[in-house]
């Protein structure tokens, strides 16, 4: 990697000491317009591994047939995609494509531009591309056709642009490879957790509340006006939620959720260690335990099951105190859960704990590719622009 920004340096030196020309990129290409198909219809026609992806708000796509979609709403060379409304956000694509007609996309036409260069250099201006949506709504964040079409872009010479974006796809395909691992770790630990955590009749059975000691008693929820900001997390249903200047508990806990969406969604896990100094609201029940282990082996066991049938949903999902305790779990002997402990803990660590494993590598990456990246686009201005397209 040295070797080839070394390389990049001397092209700068060599092709553009001076500085380089800017131009608005409406000037570079052609704007696509998209279809006017619903997320519903979306929905309805997807078919796994069809040729034609259309793109919807977030992280929505759906796989089509070639016939779906009228012939000039379909975008057939590689194109960067606007996505301009809600998650604000830019998308390199090369296959066959459409939008939703309240995003556009841009293929560049001009042979002395490598498209991918200027979708990288988009990337490097996301905050001022976000900060323009929420100047219009804060609710729907919206960006303006102008605001892209109007956005003047760097274009240094072709050599310097290809050398910038290899570099880049270099630093792309290594965070590819690094998901793909961790997915399938991830993939392994429920695997070997599911595994582990499953119990017949042969072992004994006893309920939270006759395991735990329940610490409910103690919360104290504080509205976000009245919090004083401190070093001590605050938890809430799905973890830390602010950081406060004193503390409700002190040692090592395992907070559960008590209500929110998440108790049936399941995105993220609802038991969770908190240890030392902290403050806990009541969306969340407080559990002790006299050991490191049996906490930590409840805490995967909880995490693995489904509590559906102890979850009321008259307003919002909710598991109340009673219904808490009433949740069975196995007890093997101590020292099978301490070897089930282990096992997960070095599973857990690895795929979920940011300071460590694959997720502190891929962070580590993330951050050394958005360094690389906002280094290597910034350039200095030419006194004389030529372009005023």
């Amino acid at each position: 990697m040295k070797d080839s920004v070394n390389k990049l340096e001397k092209l700068i030196v060599e092709l553009c000491p001076n500085g380089v020309q800017w131009v608005v990129l409406k000037s570079l290409g052609r704007r696509n317009s998209g279809t006017n198909i619903t997320a519903a219809r979306m929905k309805e026609l997807h078919q796994d591994g069809a040729p034609i992806r259309i793109f919807a708000g977030g992280s929505t796509v759906a796989d089509v047939p070639f016939d779906v979609i009228p012939g000039n709403d379909v975008i057939k060379d590689p194109s960067i995609i606007v996505k301009s409304r809600g998650y604000i956000g830019f998308e390199y694509y090369e296959k066959p494509f459409s939008h939703k007609n309240e995003f556009w996309s841009y293929t560049i036409q001009d042979k002395n531009i490598n498209q991918k260069f200027i979708y990288y250099y988009l990337l490097t201006q996301i905050n001022k591309f976000q900060k323009r949506a929420r100047a219009v709504s804060v609710k729907i964040p919206q960006l303006s056709v102008a605001d892209t079409d109007d956005f003047k872009i760097p274009i240094p010479p072709l050599p310097i642009q290809q050398e910038i974006v290899k570099i880049l796809d270099t630093f792309t395909e290594l965070e590819a490879e690094l998901e793909a691992e961790l997915e399938a770790r991830k993939k392994q630990y429920e695997y070997y957790r599911d595994e582990l955590l499953t119990f017949g009749e042969n072992v004994e059975w006893k309920t939270i509340g006759e395991v735990a000691t329940n610490l409910d008693s103690k919360r104290k929820p504080v509205t976000k006006g009245n919090r004083e900001e401190g070093e001590y997390p605050y938890y809430g249903a799905s973890g830390i939620v602010d950081y406060v200047s004193d503390y409700i508990f002190d040692g090592d806990y395992l907070l559960v959720s008590e209500d929110g969406a998440n108790l049936l969604a399941r995105v993220t896990p609802i038991a969770f260690s908190a240890s030392g100094k902290i403050w806990v609201n009541n969306h969340a029940h407080v559990l002790e335990f006299k050991t490191y282990t049996e906490k930590k082996f409840i805490e995967y066991y909880l995490n693995m099951i489904d509590l559906s049938r102890f979850i009321s949903t008259a307003a919002q999902p909710k598991l109340t105190q009673d219904n808490l305790n009433k949740i069975p779990i196995p007890i093997p002997p101590l020292t099978e859960q301490e070897r089930i402990v282990a096992i997960l803990d070095k599973f857990d660590a690895l795929v979920n704990d940011i300071s460590v494993g694959l997720p502190a590598e891929l962070n580590a990456r993330r951050k050394q590719y958005e360094y690389y990246r906002d280094k290597l686009l910034t350039f200095k201005l030419m006194e004389k622009e030529y372009a005023k397209q």
